[in-house]
C-alpha cells in the first residue's frame, strides 16, 4: 500500500473543513510509511481550489470538471470516482462522512471491488492491515473495531474525529485534469431545498448552541438564536423540537440527525437522551445548562450550570 487517495467534499466551490481533516490524517499516515498522498475533487469549476488542497500536503490532485457535478447525482459520482481510482491505484481511499458519501460509497466500493467501512473515528495503518474504530452503535450500546487486509480499502471519516495539520500555502502539487463524459442516467435533478440562514452551518461551526425541550416555545428559541449570534455560533436542536415544529429538520443533532464535533457545544435545556448525545458527545468542550441537576447531560458535560436556562443565558 504505497498511496492514499482522498476524495474531497466541496459544496458550491467551497471545500469543507472535514476534507482538510482527511488530508491531514492521510498526510500523517503517508509520512510514517513513505507513501504518496493524492486527492480528487469533482465540480463545475474546481481548478481554483487545488492550492487549498496542496497546502495540506497532497502530492497530486485530480480535478474532474463537468456541468453534471453542479448538483449531486449518484451515477455520475460513482462513474467519475471509479475512473480516478483505477488511474491512481491507491491502497487506501479516505473521504469525509457526509450526505453524498453516505450515498455513493456503497456503489463505489462495489464498482472497484474494494472493502468499504463507513463512519470511522480512528485509523491505524499496521503492516498491510488497516484498523479502524467506529463510534458508538445501536444507541451507544456497542462499539466496533474493524480490521481489513484487503488491497483496496475505502473509508468514510467522521467529521471532527481527526486533527488538522497547519496548512502551508507555499506548498505546491501536481495537478491532473481528468476528462469525463457523463453517463446515460435515468435520474434527473429537480430541485435543491435548503434553509436560508446567515449563520455559520452546523458542519463547519466551531461553536454550537444546542436547544432542547427546555426552551419551551418560540420566544425561548429566539433567546437561543440571540446567544448564537453573540458568539458567532451555529444552532442545533433535539428531535423533540423538530417534531414539535419549532425548528427545521436541518438543525437536528443526534442519532437520526447531524453529527457535530465543535470546539464548544452549549446544551440548553437538553436532558441528554442517548439519541441526541450520539450526535454531539465528541465535542471538545461541552457545557450543559439545565434546571434538573440529575439530567443525564451532566454525565458527559465538562461544565454544568444548574438553573433556569432563561436566567443563565
Amino acid at each position: 500500500m504505497s498511496k492514499i487517495l482522498v476524495i474531497a467534499d466541496q459544496k458550491q466551490n467551497k471545500i469543507r473543513k472535514s476534507t482538510f481533516e482527511a488530508l491531514s490524517e492521510g498526510r500523517k499516515l503517508c509520512d510514517s510509511r513513505g507513501a504518496e498522498l493524492e486527492c480528487v475533487i469533482l465540480g463545475t469549476a474546481v481548478s481554483g481550489l487545488v492550492a487549498s488542497l496542496a497546502a495540506y500536503g497532497t502530492d497530486r490532485v485530480y480535478t474532474v470538471e463537468n456541468p453534471i457535478f453542479e448538483n449531486y447525482l449518484n451515477p455520475a459520482w460513482v462513474n467519475a470516482l471509479k475512473g480516478v481510482i483505477e488511474t491512481s491505484a491507491p491502497g487506501l481511499v479516505l473521504t469525509p462522512t457526509c450526505e453524498s458519501s453516505k450515498d455513493f460509497m456503497p456503489g463505489l466500493v462495489a464498482a472497484v471491488n474494494g472493502c468499504g467501512i463507513m463512519d470511522c473515528s480512528s485509523l491505524i495503518w499496521e503492516g498491510d492491515k488497516i484498523i479502524v474504530d467506529r463510534p458508538p452503535l445501536m444507541a451507544a450500546k456497542a462499539r466496533s473495531r474493524v480490521e481489513s487486509a484487503h488491497p483496496l480499502v475505502l473509508l468514510t471519516l467522521r467529521a471532527g474525529s481527526f486533527d488538522t495539520i497547519e496548512p502551508d500555502s507555499s506548498k505546491a502539487c501536481e495537478k491532473i485534469e481528468v476528462p469525463f463524459e457523463a453517463p446515460s442516467m435515468l435520474q434527473v435533478f429537480k430541485e435543491l431545498i435548503t434553509v436560508a440562514s446567515d449563520r455559520v452551518s452546523l458542519d463547519d461551526a466551531s461553536i454550537v448552541i444546542g436547544a432542547g425541550r427546555g426552551v419551551k416555545d418560540e420566544a425561548g428559541f429566539e433567546l437561543i438564536e440571540t446567544l448564537a449570534d453573540a458568539l458567532g455560533a451555529a444552532v442545533g436542536s433535539t428531535r423533540a423540537l423538530v417534531e414539535s415544529g419549532l425548528t427545521p429538520a436541518t438543525l437536528q443533532v443526534g442519532q437520526t440527525g447531524k453529527v457535530v464535533t465543535p470546539d464548544l457545544y452549549i446544551a440548553c435545556g437538553i436532558s441528554g437522551a442517548v439519541q441526541h448525545t450520539a450526535g454531539m458527545s465528541n465535542s471538545k468542550v461541552i457545557v450543559a445548562i439545565n434546571k434538573d441537576s440529575e439530567a443525564p447531560i451532566f454525565n458527559i458535560a465538562d461544565y454544568g450550570l444548574v438553573g433556569d436556562l432563561f436566567k443563565v443565558i
